[in-house]
């Protein structure tokens, strides 16, 4: 009876060894991804997240490990009650080396389980560690993400809070993962200032030049007299002038239209309502064009805590979009769906039929005043960005595996 006792404990501890092996495995391989991807914030979270994962993996198994098993004297059964330790110790190596902050919340206790953790609790790390550890175990952070900011001695600084819910022998406990994306956020926001400054700058001299040579030009025109064919170049020069002073106070006005937005008013917006709305201001003219707009809510309840009017004008400015890109096309065709996803996010998706985005234009077409097009005025993208941005979602492109362009609009 023994004998069978061990052959049949065998066959499940084997299997959360190889689960142990397999998760200390992929925790070194996030390790290592991570620390090369320290210029990427969204490659750190998805490696924090699927650390977060492993860890939770090889602590069940561990857990299962430590049950005291059948009392024998078998060997092979007393070798793999070795393993177990040297497992363990493998799992918590991987943790120590893990490039970001884990912790372990146990009732309402908040453990550091790595260096980098202990190090914001010890002195020189946290400016109050006692109100961090506080903050981490509020019961309102349950697992997903969201902005972290605590104070140390030089100052604020910003982190991405990534927590997982898991169930240890019955205990509800909590996985977290605090990872410092400062520099990563000055490096991104420098980038795109550097992008709007070279805009505004190539914007700016294209009148101002013409301007100061033209100018230059008509003052020596009225020098030279007032014949008749002077009057006529000193004319033109003045009505070069009085065109490029417009263009550039239209672009000032285009400049005030993409960063002065009222602050939004949130309210439910029924989604059906709104597209359908939407559908009878556009549908008109691609069917003109032989094509089709289509609109789909599913399910047709769907309602989002948005500002009405700034969501419709940022979905106006994307069917825009779409309707120039497919402009050349004898069929074009535009969609726009909202649905659910997991988490109880909400997407809306708008895509088209198109040529799509150029490679590697996927995040300068969101700067101000940037076009793919010779004439494009550069700011539909950029206004729909700042509208759903102040109103708590996010915009990206999508690249379709069937073609075309495709944004979408998390909240």
């Amino acid at each position: 009876m023994a004998s069978e006792r061990v052959r049949a404990h065998r066959g499940p501890t084997r299997a959360r060894r190889a689960q142990v092996a397999a998760a200390a495995l992929l925790l070194a391989a996030c390790a290592a991804v991570a620390a090369r991807a320290v210029d990427s914030p969204r490659l750190l979270v998805a490696c924090a997240l699927a650390a977060l994962a492993a860890l939770a993996w090889g602590w069940r198994a561990l857990a299962a490990l430590a049950v005291v098993p059948p009392s024998t004297q078998d060997e092979g059964f007393a070798a793999g009650r070795r393993a177990v330790p040297a497992a363990a110790a493998l799992t918590e190596i991987q943790l120590e080396q893990a490039p970001v902050a884990l912790w372990w919340q146990l009732g309402g206790q908040v453990v550091p389980l790595n260096n980098v953790a202990r190090r914001l609790v010890a002195p020189g790390g946290a400016e109050a560690p006692e109100r961090l550890l506080e903050r981490l175990g509020e019961p309102s952070r349950g697992s997903g993400r969201l902005s972290f900011v605590f104070d140390n001695e030089r100052g604020p600084v910003r982190c991405l809070l990534a927590s997982r819910t898991v169930v240890v022998e019955g205990t509800e406990a909590r996985l977290l993962a605090l990872m410092p994306i400062e520099s990563e956020l000055e490096a991104e926001t420098l980038k795109a200032w550097r992008q709007l400054v070279h805009v505004l700058t190539h914007e700016i001299m294209n009148s101002l030049t013409p301007i100061a040579s033209l100018s230059n030009t008509a003052r020596d025109l009225v020098r030279q007299g007032s014949a008749d064919d002077v009057r006529e170049d000193l004319a033109v020069a003045l009505e070069t002038i009085a065109r490029r002073t417009e263009s550039l106070a239209t672009f000032v006005a285009e400049y005030r239209r993409v960063s002065d937005w009222p602050e939004p008013r949130l309210a439910a917006v029924d989604l059906a309502a709104l597209f359908a709305r939407i559908e009878r201001l556009v549908a008109s003219d691609w069917a003109l064009r032989g094509g089709a707009a289509r609109f789909d809510v599913d399910p047709p309840t769907l309602t989002l805590m948005a500002d009405s009017g700034q969501l419709e004008q940022s979905l106006l400015n994307l069917l825009a979009n779409a309707a120039r890109a497919t402009a050349d096309l004898p069929e074009p065709t535009v969609s726009v769906s909202a649905r659910l996803l997991r988490g109880g996010r909400l997407a809306i998706e708008v895509r088209d039929n198109g040529p799509g985005v150029p490679h590697g234009l996927e995040q300068e077409i969101f700067t101000p005043f940037f076009s793919t097009r010779e004439r494009g005025g550069g700011i539909g993208l950029a206004v729909v960005r700042n509208l759903v941005q102040g109103m708590g979602g996010t915009v990206r492109h999508v690249r379709p595996a069937s073609g075309g362009a495709a944004f979408v609009l998390s909240f």
